[in-house]
C-alpha cells in the first residue's frame, strides 16, 4: 500500500499540474509499452508501439535494462515542452547521474554510450535527447491534443471536485479505493512504500498511458510529483470517428461504439433505431447496456425517450469539448 503523509502546509500547497509534460507522459507510456503484463485494453496498442518505434529510440531501453530507469529520466511538471522538459534532465547533477547508472547496472556491464553517459559526455546526452525525441514522434505527437484535452478535462474534474467536497476527497475520488485517514493518503493496491511530505507538498499529474497504478517522484528537497492513471481507460488515439470508433468497436461492439457516437446529440429511441438500422427494441436494449456503464442517460417526456451521453460516455468516444 502506497502511504502519502501530509503535513497541514502540505494540504495547503497541494497542487495540479495545468498542463500535461510531454516527457513525463512519454515516460508513463514506454513503461506501460514494456511492461510483461499491459492492461488488456491496451494489448493492441502495445503491440502496435512497440512495432512502429524506431532504431534511433533503442538507447532509451538501455536506460532502463530491467524495466526501471533512473530517476533522472523523471521531470517536475514546470517541463512542458520536450525542450524545457530534456534541459531539465540536462541540468542533473553528475553526481546523481553516476549514482543512477550505478543503481540500474549494478555490476552487469553497460553499452558504450551509457560509459558515456557515465563520465558526463556530451556525445551521449546527445544520444538521449534524440532517442526521447524520435519515440516522442512515434508515440505522443500524434496524439497529443487528444492528451492535451483530457487533462483539461481531469484538471477541471478535479477543481470542481476540491470546491464541492475538500482536498481530501478530491484525492480519493482519483484513486478508487482509496482513504484519506488522519493525515494519511492510503492507496491499497499501488507498490509498497511510505513517502513524507514534510511540508514539500504534492503536485497532481494525470497520465493517459499508464493504467497499472501510481508513478513516483520523491526528490529531496523537491514537491512530491505523483503521475496517476487518468482517462478513460482506452490509450489516446488520434482524433477523429475513424480510429476512435475502430479502437472502441472490439470492446463495446461496433453497434454500441455506433451508438454512443450518435448521442454526441440527443436522440430518441426512434432516431437510433432508424440510424442504426435496427428494430427500436433492439436500439433501446443497446442504450440501456450503456446507460448501465455510466455512458448514457436517458429521460421520458410522455410517451418519447430520448438518449444522451454522459461525460464519462464523452470521454469514451473522444469528445472532450472545446
Amino acid at each position: 500500500m502506497l502511504r502519502i503523509h501530509f503535513t497541514a502546509d502540505d494540504i495547503a500547497a497541494l497542487r495540479f499540474a495545468p498542463r500535461p509534460a510531454p516527457l513525463q507522459e512519454l515516460h508513463a507510456a514506454l513503461t506501460t509499452a514494456v511492461a510483461p503484463r499491459a492492461a488488456p485494453l491496451f494489448g493492441p496498442w502495445r503491440g502496435r508501439v512497440l512495432r512502429a518505434l524506431p532504431a534511433a529510440s533503442t538507447p532509451l531501453a538501455d536506460l532502463a535494462p530491467s524495466g526501471r530507469p533512473p530517476t533522472f529520466l523523471d521531470v517536475d511538471v514546470e517541463g512542458d515542452t520536450l525542450a524545457a522538459g530534456f534541459a531539465h534532465i540536462r541540468s542533473t547533477s553528475p553526481g546523481t547521474v553516476r549514482s543512477e547508472l550505478e543503481r540500474v547496472y549494478g555490476t552487469a556491464p553497460a553499452p558504450p554510450w551509457i560509459q558515456g553517459l557515465y563520465a558526463g559526455d556530451a556525445t551521449a546526452w546527445r544520444t538521449v535527447r534524440r532517442a526521447q525525441h524520435a519515440a516522442y514522434e512515434t508515440v505522443l505527437a500524434p496524439v497529443w491534443s487528444v492528451v492535451q484535452d483530457l487533462h483539461r478535462d481531469e484538471f477541471t474534474r478535479h477543481a470542481l471536485a476540491v470546491a464541492a467536497h475538500g482536498p481530501a476527497a478530491a484525492l480519493t475520488a482519483l484513486a478508487p479505493g482509496s482513504r484519506f485517514h488522519e493525515g494519511v493518503w492510503e492507496w491499497p493496491g499501488a507498490r509498497a512504500r511510505d513517502v513524507r511530505l514534510a511540508r514539500r507538498g504534492l503536485v497532481l499529474l494525470p497520465t493517459f498511458h499508464h493504467p497499472a497504478g501510481p508513478l513516483l517522484q520523491d526528490l529531496p528537497g523537491r514537491p512530491v510529483l505523483l503521475t496517476y492513471p487518468a482517462g478513460p481507460g482506452l490509450p489516446p488515439v488520434p482524433q477523429g470517428p475513424g480510429p476512435r470508433d475502430e479502437a472502441l468497436a472490439p470492446v463495446l461492439g461496433r453497434t454500441r461504439a455506433e451508438l454512443l457516437r450518435l448521442l454526441a446529440a440527443p436522440h430518441t429511441t426512434t432516431d437510433l433505431a432508424r440510424a442504426l438500422r435496427v428494430s427500436n427494441a433492439t436500439a433501446s436494449a443497446h442504450a440501456a447496456a450503456l446507460r448501465a456503464a455510466g455512458l448514457v442517460t436517458t429521460r421520458r417526456t410522455g410517451r418519447s425517450v430520448t438518449h444522451e451521453r454522459t461525460s464519462l460516455g464523452a470521454l469514451l468516444a473522444g469528445d472532450t469539448g472545446p
